[in-house]
């Protein structure tokens, strides 16, 4: 896998952002699961259901702010005009792309498109890959929310949508635009998973609980583990979770430890997974390095989000 892993020149970019803005796994916490799911939210069809879809799969574009914006869409293959879909976001690292996202073509035979979980969902939702401006999710002023707002309103306008399971999943930048719309848009997203994520894009309001799982390598020296922590415990608080110091692999075991808070809110649980590696995307348990056939993150974020 080449491009989520990123390149020296790239990851030192990176952590002087950071400097500038702030094998079987153990699981812990809850008897191993996730936690009960009791609060509902009424699921509302989109102007786009019972319709010939007004979108396909391939790339859009948009005016945002006096710019053009552009996103891939994936539908599914067997779409049905009167199925509310959940509708997931995708966000890329930095010096990635939308296509990266998109095709997973980085990683083996593209198993790692829409970080692994279109293959997992297995055409039962429509996912979106944003680009970035300059490949990245400075998100000045608001921007980059105004424009994952922009594509939220485009799609369900053409697509049949269930407003209430909109997802979204990043690495690195992509994972610090996930967080920022956790912080901005928790009324609007049902959950998130933060990949190795920072305080880069911002964090408008932070006040309000939503679904979290955090991911983060305990070897990380990109943006550090103390960082994805700091992040995840802003939603412990969020979401009444009973706070806790969740243990992590010990190095050198190239293993992964899940914890699933307790005393969380209804339906709003926070995980959290430190696995035993560095800044990548996609680490596998006793082996170094990504693989995304190897990989458990697609599976435990496809879990967290179909509780839903």
């Amino acid at each position: 896998m080449s491009k989520p892993k990123l390149w020296p020149a790239v990851a030192a970019a990176l952590l002087a952002l950071a400097m500038a803005v702030g094998s079987t796994a153990l699981r812990d916490g809850v008897d191993g699961q996730h936690t009960a799911l009791t609060a509902t939210r009424s699921a509302a069809a989109t102007a786009g259901c019972g319709k010939t879809p007004g979108l396909t799969s391939g790339t859009h574009t948009l005016q945002v702010n006096g710019k053009t914006r552009s996103y891939i869409l994936k539908v599914p293959d067997n779409y049905d005009k009167n199925h509310a879909y959940r509708l997931v976001f995708g966000f890329h690292w930095l010096g990635g792309t939308a296509s990266d996202v998109a095709t997973g073509r980085t990683v083996e035979n593209g198993t790692w498109a829409y970080y692994g979980l279109q293959r997992l969902a297995n055409n039962s939702a429509v996912f979106v890959a944003p680009q970035g401006l300059n490949n990245g999710w400075a998100n000045s002023g608001g921007e980059d929310l105004t424009f994952t707002d922009s594509m939220i309103a485009q799609i369900e306008g053409a697509l049949c949508i269930d407003t209430t399971r909109l997802f979204s999943v990043g690495f690195s930048y992509g994972a610090a635009m996930t967080h920022a719309l956790a912080c901005a848009r928790a009324t609007v997203f049902r959950a998130v998973a933060v990949q190795s994520g920072g305080q880069l894009s911002g964090c408008s309001g932070g006040s309000q609980p939503v679904a979290y799982l955090g991911i983060h390598g305990i070897r990380d020296n990109v943006l550090g583990v103390s960082g994805g922590r700091g992040l995840r415990d802003r939603f412990v608080r969020n979401n009444g979770c009973a706070a806790q110091n969740p243990p992590e692999p010990a190095q050198g075991s190239r293993t992964h430890r899940i914890t699933t808070y307790a005393g969380c809110s209804a339906g709003h649980p926070v995980e959290w997974a430190a696995f035993d590696e560095g800044h990548i995307a996609a680490p596998q348990d006793g082996a170094a390095g990504d693989s995304g056939s190897r990989t458990w993150v697609p599976g435990e974020v496809w879990k967290f989000f179909t509780q839903f």
